[in-house]
């Protein structure tokens, strides 16, 4: 996996996409962290909508907690 800064690749961006798409990896660097992974499309042999699911928590949901306290509050 090859590494760039953001701004080497804001500054060259058609180059590391033309790296991507032959098929490297890339793992962007913003003040010296590593913030994002750069791959190409399909990778893992999983489509992009597959690999995102909705956040599920079990239990009561958010909202309705929020309001539940907000009411207790008098809000």
């Amino acid at each position: 996996m090859k590494s760039v800064t953001f701004s080497e690749l804001r500054n060259n961006a058609k180059k590391y996409f033309d790296t991507v798409e032959q098929g490297e990896t890339l793992e962007i660097f913003r003040h010296g962290k590593p913030v994002a992974i750069l791959m190409p499309a399909g990778v893992r042999g999983r489509s992009r909508t597959r690999q995102m699911s909705p956040l599920s928590i079990p239990g009561a949901s958010l909202a309705r907690a929020i309001l539940r306290e907000r009411e207790d509050r008098g809000e």
